[in-house]
């Protein structure tokens, strides 16, 4: 259904009618698949690093509504950027993703362990200006972030990507990551066999090998997004000039790394509280394995040009990655511009006084 345009006037509070510019579009899985892909999520993730480093953002760290009884949470995630250009110049975003994590969902329920929405508002006047599945945003930004970081930290001439963990974000890590450079080997890894296998025939096109979490551990570039809650990367198994991108620690308790890695690392957070509380490094900071000194500092600062990033070709160098509301806000203002563009998605008078 297109989107209407115009001014639409509507009843108001006490105060009287008022008048608002476009209806709130909702915009569904399908919709924002067809709208944004891997390089657009690179391109948006990108820009946002470099807002978020440069110090245009406000965000709050996510907060955590733990259910237990029935083995899962929400996570509440907003944010605001001063000044976002994704294309028709400069406008001050703001947005809140509210998103899941079921793991027992597909087995109980059939249903994905992970679903999101995201609210897309008008910072000047809070109006909802888009609401839409935040899945596809999830998914696309993660590859997206651990792909921006292996540009701006990675050795030049790394060539060996693994992925350790072959779950539902190991196919975006890697599109996202094909994108940036040829690589001459691809190493995948899960504890389920069958889960590595079939991302390897998924992506025949890319020089696949299913390997055990030991050789995966000697590649120029690691990403690790399992929920291991104990190491499962060995500091004697990293070469010296590795890039690691630790993705799946997102909440207290969770490791993937051996402490040792972080400490002899120049280590690059997404956000310094965000991380402390709930990224790779919340478990060595809290048993004292590692302290705040051992951080380098963060991705965005490197992106905006205010902090080294590699040093030494011998550098190990790994980003602890979260996963930021900025991220998603930038790459949903993408799908927004582009959906109106495009008369894409239903438009519904939501606020109708």
């Amino acid at each position: 259904m297109r989107a209407a345009a115009g001014p639409v006037a509507v009843a108001g509070s006490l105060r009287g009618p008022y008048t608002f510019r476009m209806p709130t579009l909702i915009l569904t899985h399908g919709d924002v698949a067809s709208l944004v892909g891997p390089s657009d999520a690179n391109a948006a993730v990108e820009t946002a690093f470099a807002l978020h480093g440069s110090g245009r953002t406000r965000m709050p760290p996510k907060v955590y509504l733990p259910l237990p009884e029935h083995s899962g949470d929400f996570r509440a995630m907003p944010v605001f950027i001063d000044r976002l250009d994704v294309g028709g110049g400069p406008v001050p975003a703001a947005g809140i993703k509210w998103i899941n994590s079921h793991p027992k969902n597909p087995a109980r329920h059939a249903l994905p362990a992970v679903i999101g929405v995201f609210i897309l508002s008008d910072p000047e006047t809070a109006y909802p200006l888009a609401i839409m599945d935040a899945t596809v945003l999830t998914a696309l930004r993660t590859g997206a972030a651990a792909a921006v970081a292996t540009k701006h930290l990675a050795r030049l001439d790394a060539r060996s990507l693994a992925v350790i963990g072959c779950g539902a974000q190991a196919r975006n890590t890697l599109l996202a990551h094909a994108g940036l450079r040829h690589w001459d080997t691809v190493l995948l890894h899960d504890s389920r066999t069958a889960a590595a296998d079939a991302l390897a025939r998924e992506h025949s096109e890319l020089p696949c090998r299913v390997v055990d979490v030991e050789e995966a551990s000697t590649a120029d570039v690691i990403c690790t997004m399992t929920p291991s809650r104990a190491p499962l990367v060995l500091r004697r198994s990293v070469r010296p000039g590795a890039h690691i991108n630790a993705l799946g620690a997102d909440a207290p308790g969770k490791q993937e790394l051996d402490s040792a890695i972080l400490r002899d690392a120049r280590v690059f957070l997404d956000d310094l509280e965000q991380a402390f509380e709930s990224g790779e490094v919340n478990v060595p900071l809290h048993s004292g394995a590692l302290s705040r000194d051992d951080i380098t500092g963060t991705l965005g600062e490197v992106i905006a040009g205010s902090l080294a990033g590699r040093v030494a070709a011998s550098d190990i160098t790994v980003f602890d990655s979260t996963g930021l509301a900025v991220q998603d806000l930038a790459l949903a203002r993408v799908v927004y511009e582009r959906a109106r563009a495009r008369g894409l998605g239903q438009s519904v008078a939501l606020v109708d006084g």
